[in-house]
């Protein structure tokens, strides 16, 4: 409801956010080892490749961050504008179209005209909103949670470089790693969504391969 655009999320993240994160930051990643020449590479170039990943993912995970933190304040005062709105209306219909715009259509399409009043009532009893949006501890420490989820996913794919002598064999174990870790990540939003996870952590390994290929194929 309204009033939930004045609080702090009871979750920092919910499951999917957690899983697009680090499907993001696997995607990254994989775009730099994937393109990455292991032919004739030595030290200096894996050196070179494993600073491009981790730096690569570092970037992409703040950026993420601060694009979480203005959708939060643009959340936050779009439901300011919508309490003031709700408050100054005599219009019943009007009432009922601002109410829905902040309810899932599934919930708003379930309810009457008599709840969608009882509502407004409820509504109009709440404190006044602040005067403009604001970002509250729990909005920064999930922003904070996304760069890390973007960033860390960085670790398990460009490992096996720190220790393999041989990049060729290196980047068939980094290639496993990411391929678990995707599988991990369709399996996870399988559970989430209701689908077969088994099917969708397949499904999830096809996608992220074929979002890579793109990425690489026009430059990324």
């Amino acid at each position: 409801m309204l009033e939930s655009f004045f609080n702090s999320r009871k979750r920092l993240l919910e499951p999917m956010e957690r899983v697009s994160e680090v499907l993001f930051g696997l995607i990254m990643v994989l775009t730099v080892t994937c393109s990455f020449s292991v032919a004739e590479a030595d030290r200096r170039q894996v050196h070179d490749m494993l600073l491009a990943a981790v730096g690569c993912n570092f970037a992409w995970g703040a950026i993420d961050a601060v694009l979480y933190l203005l959708a939060r304040f643009s959340e936050q005062g779009q439901g300011i504008l919508s309490l003031q709105a709700l408050r100054k209306s005599t219009d019943l219909n009007e009432v009922q179209t601002i109410i829905a715009s902040v309810l899932p259509p599934l919930l708003a399409s379930a309810l009457t005209p008599t709840e969608f009043d009882l509502m407004r009532q409820r509504l109009n009893q709440l404190p006044e909103p602040p005067v403009r949006p604001s970002l509250a501890r729990a909005d920064w420490l999930a922003a904070g949670k996304i760069f890390l989820l973007v960033f860390l996913s960085t670790f398990p794919v460009v490992i096996p470089f720190l220790f393999a002598s041989d990049a060729k064999f290196a980047l068939r174990v980094s290639n496993g790693v990411a391929i678990l870790m995707l599988f991990m990540t369709g399996y996870a939003f399988g559970r989430y969504a209701g689908r077969s996870p088994w099917l969708t952590g397949v499904a999830m390994v096809t996608l992220g391969s074929v979002l890579v290929g793109i990425t690489i194929s026009v430059g990324g």
